[in-house]
């Protein structure tokens, strides 16, 4: 069972946290990880790419010249592909690149990405974080106790506006609620920062 120590938003410590073997403390699997950040990539496209085809380009409506007796090869339109200005042929159209995995292997990728920042000794539990009033200055110097880097992702226990306003002109910074969290966001920093009732529903609802 992962023994951490618990800190407090000036970086010292308040006492120890025992974390679930079955949520934090996992062999990671880095092939379901592996599906899962391509899945989440994919649901990121917009997909709003297009080109037009000789039948949405405009013009090429007469047949440029008659079928025989030229000497030149038959063409029906000015349009087609293999004039300039012409259609493209199996060009990109919009599509939706989102697809869905089963929910036991989402789950077991999140159980992986959390108990990698463990094991990689990148997790840091904290017992809560408190800001009266949004600014940035604050949750700097909380970052700054805590000696963390640049990117960041802290989690909380539910969405907290004060925190997310005083974090979002922070690059690398990121704040969500644990309902939120993607195994994308904890790969995609460098450290993970949670409330000590984040990590407890988390267990809650992994475990």
């Amino acid at each position: 069972m992962p023994k951490l120590t618990l800190v407090n938003q000036e970086g010292s410590k308040v006492g120890d946290i025992e974390l679930s073997d079955s949520v934090f403390g996992i062999e990671p699997n880095n092939n379901v990880l592996y599906d899962v950040v391509i899945m989440q990539q994919a649901e990121k496209r917009q997909g709003t790419h297009a080109t037009k085809n000789r039948a949405a380009v405009r013009g090429g409506g007469r047949k440029p010249w008659r079928q025989k007796g030229t000497g030149r090869a038959r063409q029906g339109s000015i349009r087609s592909p293999q004039w300039v200005g012409g259609g493209v042929v199996f060009g990109p159209t919009p599509r939706n690149y989102s697809y869905k995995m089963p929910k036991k292997v989402r789950r077991l990728a999140l159980k992986s990405a959390y108990s990698t920042k463990v094991k990689e000794e990148n997790f840091i539990v904290v017992d809560t974080i408190t800001i009266d009033t949004p600014k940035t200055k604050d949750m700097v110097a909380i970052l700054n106790n805590l000696e963390v880097g640049k990117k960041v992702l802290i989690v909380t226990n539910e969405y907290d506006d004060t925190v997310t306003r005083s974090a979002r002109n922070i690059p690398g910074v990121t704040v969500k609620a644990v309902t939120e969290v993607k195994v994308l966001d904890i790969l995609g920093h460098d450290k993970l920062i949670m409330t000590k009732e984040a990590a407890e529903k988390v267990e809650e609802v992994l475990a």
